[in-house]
């Protein structure tokens, strides 16, 4: 069965990347990119990661596992304009994807047609309208919701996410971009609720796997005078 998941690296203050980085100027020198890179090193250095890229090397430990993991259960993604724009040039003809991407955008863009069995599709109505069209063709393989954490966002605050996986790195950012935000449109006494499935721990990062049960009330409890039913 078709699930809908996301994975994403943070720090243990819930940033993904430094504060985000606008206008003008090289990103790879700006701040975001500096936080980024920190949290997603783990990944990186990951024999599985750097084959899917094309590159020589890597560590085949644990964390080069579960990469391998998410890329052979994944059989079409979703991810942001931002993170599609920004990837098209290191991607080059070839990119790591192997499937079919719909890009969330409000800006249409023909689909482009790239090789290995990747192709970006540009959906211009909406993230709910992109993660149908990739059900429709994952061939009962997870669609993975590829980010940027915007985009996490808005398809966990529609409810379209059944399983989140965070990769937990043991920094300290203090500032940046933050995976959980106020935008989720919750309100002052609701919650999203989750059940941990799985955790991996390894030397550099923890991996924890959610299940996401959505939306639930906030209530109070008994404190322990054993009262409530």
């Amino acid at each position: 069965m078709t699930k809908v998941t996301a994975q994403l690296s943070v720090s243990l203050d819930g940033h993904y990347a430094g504060p985000r980085h606008d206008g003008d100027g090289d990103w790879m020198q700006s701040a975001e990119s500096h936080g980024f890179f920190r949290v997603t090193r783990w990944a990186t250095e990951a024999m599985a990661w750097r084959e899917r890229q094309g590159f020589a090397g890597g560590r085949h430990d644990a964390d080069s596992e579960i990469i391998a993991e998410s890329f052979a259960a994944a059989g079409a993604y979703v991810m942001g304009r931002r993170m599609a724009d920004g990837g098209e040039a290191p991607w080059g003809d070839d990119p790591p994807f192997r499937a079919p991407v719909f890009v969330v955008t409000h800006r249409p863009r023909p689909k482009l047609q790239r090789q290995g069995g990747t192709s970006f599709t540009y959906v211009t109505d909406g993230v709910a309208s992109a993660v149908a069209q990739a059900r429709a063709v994952a061939g009962g393989k997870d669609v993975a919701v590829a980010g940027g954490g915007s985009l996490v966002r808005q398809v966990l605050r529609a409810g379209l996410l059944d399983e989140l996986e965070l990769h937990v790195v043991p920094v300290v950012l203090g500032t940046g971009l933050r995976l959980f935000d106020a935008d989720l449109g919750l309100d002052d006494f609701e919650a999203i609720e989750l059940t941990p499935t799985r955790v991996v721990p390894t030397p550099q990062i923890t991996h924890i796997r959610y299940a996401v049960h959505g939306r639930s009330p906030l209530v109070l409890d008994d404190r322990g005078a054993g009262t409530s039913k």
